[in-house]
């Protein structure tokens, strides 16, 4: 969904999340997360490496990025477009 369209109180699936698609859901619930509440205090990097070792291919770095974004918001920030989390992904 688009971040400037999310509504904090009215998250019920993940497709309700700032960034997340059908594509990006079907990615969370690979990962076991199927609710909103199952991003609280995530790591979006070992969410990213363990997306990569269950599917067998290398996604996309920018994936990262919206793991990122979504664990954020989740853990009480605003939402923001994933691209506002790809300099932190960035920097050593």
């Amino acid at each position: 969904m688009n971040p400037d369209k999310v509504n904090r109180h009215n998250l019920r699936q993940l497709t309700d999340l700032p960034n997340v698609g059908k594509a990006t859901a079907s990615d969370l619930q690979i990962l076991g997360i199927n609710t909103p509440d199952d991003l609280k205090g995530r790591s979006p990097k070992e969410m990213y490496e363990s997306l990569c070792q269950i599917t067998g291919k290398r996604h996309d770095p920018c994936v990262i990025d919206v793991f990122a974004s979504i664990v954020d918001f989740m853990n009480g920030n605003p939402p923001q477009p994933w691209w506002k989390y790809t300099s932190r992904r960035k920097t050593p």
